[in-house]
């Protein structure tokens, strides 16, 4: 992939100004390092054209080539267990003992090529990755991809796994792993004796948890040769995806009757928005104080400890949130507590949808009319009741989907909706110029899959996240770009970009924005080209959160989630969000910081 010519004024008064930009050239070393990425994307693209199943192996040398950020010891002899616990977070377990994995579209599609029993298989999952696997149990998984982005995520895994379970293999057997009854060992022992950091070895426990010894013992035992198969993987496919997640939600709207009603789109989480205006956790505050005080997790025990002394800089609500996920994650689904908050939030007209199709990713529809003030989270501000009573619109808010499908979800979405009044994309990003869970607000974006850089005026500002913010920092003015996959980047490319001031690194804003353009012009998304997004018939706000430093590989969320502390900038930015919408339906009576 050629480095694209960048432009550099940071406020654009007209298209003619955008275009007349100076545009740098990359060096020819920056040149290089971009193109031993292009090298490994085409390889591996057009090896799946083929009607049969590959040897993973023929990528590994290419892999190595690009030099990953993600993986930058994949061509030495040492081991890389910061790559290898992004990978396996990122697989279902039951790739490990697999011979194939073979990915599809639907369960159609693995039919019509003779697996016919797909839905009979056990369905897994992977911790850090949604999506829908399938195990057979006897060395074949299966994979429903969404997207195109799907297998640039996923091939790259796949094979960093590969090459790391191998090296593994390799120092095991050296050391005696294969012998029968070879004896556990502690993080330290395994970083002396295997190599390694021993903070990545206890990670690694912790993820593998009583199975730890027995998997080492697997590694020891054999070398990994997966083989990798494509089903389908058109363009029309991953359009059809799309159309049968989104009947899933327009099925329900039509059921409660609120079809045809203005949307305000937001492509989030699934928790954050629920829980500013359904109040069900301070409903339960003593409950979930209770809950942490006996059983919660370590840190946040300590937490709840400095609440009670008033040594916390962090704020109440983000902590009964916090507790209520740990809270709900242990219960069974038809356990008391959940029916009845769902009952609660039905009556309050916020339903969830979930997904079966190849696109895993939830929605919860929100009926404004329908919800009740007095349960706001009051950093909302206070609310005009009446003016609520009568707004029409309603929110859908989906989790954050995986590159393209971004693209092919907002599409849909805007093809149905007669009234789409807003888009807000609020997602994780790598920094490279920033920490973990500091909120970034861009003005510039970049697509990789197009070419093209869009140049916003963000509905969304520095003053929107500030007073919500207590441990990380607000960034406005910053410029994002929009790339393949989280392995398909290397420092040299990563240096070109912060040379232009590209200093956030995410996988969807240029979707989202491709699909703005052709909701506000005639023809299809452009290739190639700037883009001056400075008036939009729609509200378009694009918030990002500091989840990776790919400049400090031990700062990464491969292996651990921001916690308790990642609350902090997702619920900023989510109330962010909330007030806007509140504020352009004429129910936000105080725009004043609520303390």
């Amino acid at each position: 992939m050629a480095l694209p010519r960048l432009h550099s004024p940071a406020s654009p008064t007209s298209q003619a100004a955008v275009r007349g930009a100076g545009a740098p050239q990359p060096t020819v070393d920056e040149a290089s390092v971009a193109e031993a990425v292009e090298v490994y994307h085409r390889t591996y693209t057009t090896l799946l054209r083929s009607s049969g199943e590959m040897h993973l192996r023929v990528l590994e040398t290419s892999h190595k080539a690009m030099g990953s950020s993600l993986h930058p010891l994949a061509a030495s002899a040492e081991i890389d267990l910061g790559a290898f616990l992004y990978a396996i977070r990122r697989l279902p377990p039951g790739v490990m003992g697999a011979q194939r994995v073979v990915m599809g579209q639907s369960l159609e599609v693995f039919a019509r090529n003779g697996f016919t029993s797909l839905d009979t298989w056990t369905e897994v999952s992977a911790p850090g990755r949604r999506r829908r696997w399938y195990d057979d149990g006897q060395g074949t998984v299966a994979v429903l991809i969404a997207s195109a982005s799907d297998v640039d995520d996923l091939v790259p895994t796949l094979v960093a796994l590969q090459i790391e379970w191998n090296k593994l293999h390799e120092r095991l057997q050296a050391a005696g792993w294969d012998r029968p009854g070879a004896a556990a060992a502690s993080a330290a022992e395994c970083a002396a004796t295997i190599g390694g950091r021993e903070d990545d070895w206890s990670q690694l426990a912790e993820e593998w948890g009583d199975g730890f010894t027995a998997l080492l013992a697997d590694i020891a035992s054999r070398k990994m040769g997966l083989r990798l198969r494509m089903l389908g993987g058109t363009q029309v496919g991953y359009s059809r995806v799309t159309r049968r997640w989104w009947e899933q939600v327009a099925a329900l709207q039509r059921a409660e009757g609120i079809a045809g009603r203005p949307v305000y789109f937001v492509s989030s989480n699934s928790h954050s928005l629920v829980n500013l205006v359904s109040g069900a956790a301070r409903r339960h505050e003593r409950e979930l104080v209770d809950f942490v005080h006996n059983a919660g997790p370590g840190d946040l025990r300590d937490e709840l400890t400095r609440f009670r002394e008033g040594r916390t800089e962090g704020d109440w609500n983000n902590f009964l949130y916090y507790a209520a996920r740990q809270w709900y994650r242990d219960m069974p689904i038809d356990a008391p507590a959940i029916l009845q908050r769902r009952a609660d939030e039905q009556r309050l007209g916020i339903f969830h949808v979930g997904s079966r199709t190849a696109l895993d990713v939830a929605a919860q529809v929100i009926n404004l009319e329908a919800l009740d003030p007095s349960r706001f989270d009051p950093r909302l501000g206070t609310v005009d009741s009446a003016a609520l009573r009568e707004s029409r619109a309603v929110i859908v808010n989906i989790d954050y989907p995986l590159g393209l499908a971004a693209y092919n979800i907002l599409r849909e979405i805007a093809e149905t909706a007669g009234d789409l009044r807003g888009v807000y994309v609020l997602g994780k990003a790598a920094t490279l110029n920033a920490d973990v869970g500091d909120v970034m607000l861009s003005n510039v974006v970049h697509d990789e899959h197009s070419g093209s850089t869009y140049w916003l005026d963000n509905a969304l500002t520095y003053d929107d996240i500030a007073p919500w913010l207590r441990f990380g920092s607000g960034l406005d003015n910053q410029r994002a770009v929009t790339v393949k996959g989280t392995f398909l980047q290397n420092h040299g490319y990563l240096d070109f970009y912060y040379r232009e001031a590209f200093t956030v690194v995410e996988m969807e804003a240029g979707p989202y924005c491709a699909a703005v353009y052709e909701m506000s012009e005639s023809g299809r998304y452009p290739t190639g080209e700037p883009v001056n997004f400075s008036k939009l018939p729609i509200d378009l706000g694009v918030i990002h959160y500091a989840s990776d430093t790919p400049f400090t590989q031990a700062r990464t969320l491969g292996a651990r989630g921001l916690s308790y502390h990642g609350m902090d900038s997702t619920y900023a930015a989510s109330v962010a969000i909330m007030r806007r919408v509140l504020k352009l339906e004429g129910a936000l009576r105080d725009d004043t910081p609520a303390g």
